[in-house]
């Protein structure tokens, strides 16, 4: 039976367990299915930590002295806070040794729900900056995960099963927080942290289960070249190399993180529009065949063994995805699609174009370019551009008097996504397919980085 990792010389190994014994010699499927359970577990956990808190309305709040709603002046702190978050994991993560990302994992996820029982406890005006700090320490989370997975013959469908976790799982905990809400069991200030103590022991099996991941083998690294810490100089020539279609891409990705973050933060005030209010099952189940659509197709890359061709292909992904998202809201805007089928049909083509930039496009890219690196780098400058547009956007619409309901602006966003995202897409792929596919195809990775 084909292994997809060979053993190691005993003596090189270091009081390595059974687990990781196994994982050496195990069927690719069984490793895939290992690692891409262990990294949902783990992102999906601290899901729990994040998006609780948009499941309440937080309606009447004594002491509240603003006219600025509560509620959208959370959601702007813990996205600011995001977003600065983001902004430091430019640096942290591409340079953090694979040996610390576990403890990092639950020292900032511990972090976080320090500062969502402080929110529970401090008043109103100071229950915001526990929302930033909450976001703060949240923003790597995905990058250390991330690193577990990247520079792996299998890292398509490993990175297919962690994308699975950020669609589903903001779904799962709102619905969580909403029934510990109806049930009594928390207050709306208590509900959050509540909830992210009910995930812990989820959060701690799964970080353990990855600290069991054996690295990248020699096959891996031959065809995904060797994935290391990357310096600021490293950082600054790749960008500087691909820069106008990565600013292209940067670009499509902000417009992206607007209409994901408008779309799950609002969820609750957007099913109350259409209909759906107080309904807690319907944040999970109008998710999982968006995460079904997105896991098939992010999976089928694998099969493209070629890191160039996989670079066109995952462009060709994003397009469709921002097609779709332009054209089912028309469709619902014509009376088409209902309320229901709307949401589903956006979600999937957000998510067919969101999820590409968060792992695969990414880790191809650098395989494709032969760049001795990470793909945690250009994740995280694509992430810190985004939250930063989503922090933009919501105090536009706060503080421009927009009327607009949560139903229409949510439908504008997805036209203007649609329209500017695939225009800059096309540009990133013309552009990427000159500069990556400048060498001869028969030059593999593993080559060009001998001859360097």
């Amino acid at each position: 039976m084909t292994t997809l990792h060979a053993p190691l010389d005993v003596a090189r190994t270091r009081r390595e367990s059974a687990v990781t014994t196994w994982l050496r010699t195990a069927p690719p499927a069984a490793f895939a299915l290992y690692g891409g359970l262990a990294a949902f577990g783990a992102y999906f956990a601290m899901y729990a930590f994040r998006k609780p808190f948009t499941a309440a309305n937080y309606a009447h709040v004594a002491g509240w002295p603003f006219v600025i709603d509560f509620k959208i002046m959370l959601v702007i702190a813990q996205v600011a806070g995001y977003a600065l978050s983001k902004l430091i994991g430019i640096k942290i993560v591409s340079e953090m040794p694979p040996a610390h990302r576990a403890g990092a994992i639950l020292l900032l996820i511990g972090l976080s729900e320090v500062a969502l029982a402080g929110f529970a406890i401090v008043p109103p005006v100071a229950g915001v900056a526990a929302l930033f700090l909450n976001g703060l320490c949240l923003g790597m989370i995905w990058g250390l995960v991330f690193g577990f997975l990247e520079g792996r013959r299998l890292t398509e469908v490993l990175g297919a099963m962690l994308c699975a976790s950020f669609i589903l799982s903001s779904g799962v905990v709102k619905s969580a927080g909403t029934a510990l809400l109806v049930g009594g069991w928390a207050s709306e200030r208590w509900m959050p942290a509540a909830t992210g103590l009910v995930f812990t022991p989820i959060l701690l099996l799964s970080v353990w289960a990855l600290v069991q991941l054996p690295p990248p083998d020699a096959r891996d690294e031959l065809e995904r070249v060797p994935r290391t810490p990357m310096n600021a100089a490293q950082r600054r020539r790749f960008f500087a190399a691909h820069a106008p279609a990565l600013i292209a891409l940067i670009g499509v990705y902000v417009l992206l993180t607007m209409l994901r973050d408008f779309r799950d933060n609002f969820a609750a005030e957007i099913w109350g529009e259409l209909g759906y209010g107080g309904e807690a099952s319907i944040f999970t189940w109008s998710e999982l065949p968006v995460a079904i659509v997105v896991l098939v197709a992010l999976s089928l890359l694998i099969r493209v063994r070629d890191n160039r061709d996989a670079v066109l292909w995952n462009l060709a992904l994003i397009a469709i995805g921002l097609a779709v998202a332009g054209l089912a809201t028309a469709a619902f805007q014509l009376g088409w699609l209902g309320p229901v089928a709307w949401m589903i049909a956006v979600g999937a083509g957000l998510y067919l174009s969101y999820t590409p930039f968060n792992a695969l496009l990414f880790d191809r890219m650098i395989a494709a370019t032969a760049t001795a690196g990470n793909a945690g780098f250009l994740i995280y400058v694509a992430d810190a551009s985004g939250y930063c547009g989503s922090v933009l956007l919501l105090l536009l619409r706060n503080f421009a008097h927009m009327s607009l309901r949560w139903t229409s602006f949510m439908c504008d966003l997805a036209y203007v996504t649609s329209l500017v995202g695939i225009v800059a897409t096309g540009f990133a792929m013309n552009r990427l397919r000159a500069s990556v596919q400048s060498r001869s195809p028969r030059t593999s990775p593993a080559a060009t980085l001998a001859a360097q």
